[in-house]
């Protein structure tokens, strides 16, 4: 069974670059299934829910522990980035508030390596990829001037010369051809990464700044009498 006339052209072309395709194929592969499961798995709604932006900004220093309650809450229950990190925070409101924001950090570099995985794939086929269609290229040219002195110049099979030229200038442009998206792909992504993580980092810290003046303002009340001091923090029994 014959391949459809379309398709004829580009199995020709891949089959004149000789054994060197098949890496550089695989390389392909690889990376189109990189960048559909990072496209899938970095988009926003995934690692910063609005739901969960909208409740961290409408949080205000003077809100009920109810408010926080509700938060810490909607955070224990969503699986995205944001969420983890959230948890942490609101998790150890109990610790002082460096100790908390070393926590935080912690894991929110954590998360980020886990929003990273499988970026280095990228890197690696965006170095390799020109290298093969290098080797490719030079492979090639080996067949040709492998001829050349063969035989005489006159003698010379001009399919062969032209098969080693074909393996040559066909590798090179796969090679660049796999490259280029997989570099935009990383750059895009890291990018994004970068962004979301500066976001993330501005909205957890606005919310731990938020918890811990709440935190303050119930002592400082409680010192003066408003509020009994051995009453329990409803926050606090919530979250641990």
């Amino acid at each position: 069974m014959q391949p459809p006339a379309a398709l004829q052209p580009i199995i020709h072309f891949f089959m004149q670059g000789g054994y060197w395709m098949i890496p550089l194929l695989a390389c392909s592969l690889i990376s189109v299934a990189i960048i559909f499961l990072r496209a899938f798995a970095l988009r926003r709604r995934t690692v910063m829910p609005p739901s969960i932006e909208r409740e961290i900004e409408a949080l205000q220093p003077a809100d009920d522990s109810d408010t926080i309650v509700r938060l810490a809450r909607l955070v224990r229950s969503d699986p995205s980035t944001l969420a983890r990190i959230a948890h942490v925070g609101l998790q150890h409101l109990q610790w002082p508030r460096g100790e908390n924001s070393e926590a935080v950090q912690t894991r929110a570099r954590h998360e980020i390596v886990r929003l990273e995985s499988g970026l280095f794939i990228l890197e690696i086929v965006v170095g390799i990829s020109p290298l093969l269609g290098l080797l490719g290229a030079v492979s090639g040219l080996v067949a040709v001037f492998a001829e050349f002195g063969n035989t005489s110049g006159s003698g010379s099979d001009p399919r062969i010369i032209a098969s080693g030229i074909s393996e040559a200038l066909s590798t090179t442009i796969v090679g660049i051809a796999v490259a280029i998206p997989s570099l935009i792909a990383y750059s895009y992504f890291s990018k994004k990464i970068e962004t979301m993580a500066a976001e993330m980092e501005s909205l957890v810290g606005d919310l731990l700044a938020k918890c811990y003046y709440q935190k303050q303002r119930r002592a400082a009340l409680a010192g003066r009498g408003h509020t009994p001091a051995a009453e329990p923090d409803p926050l606090l029994l919530e979250l641990l």
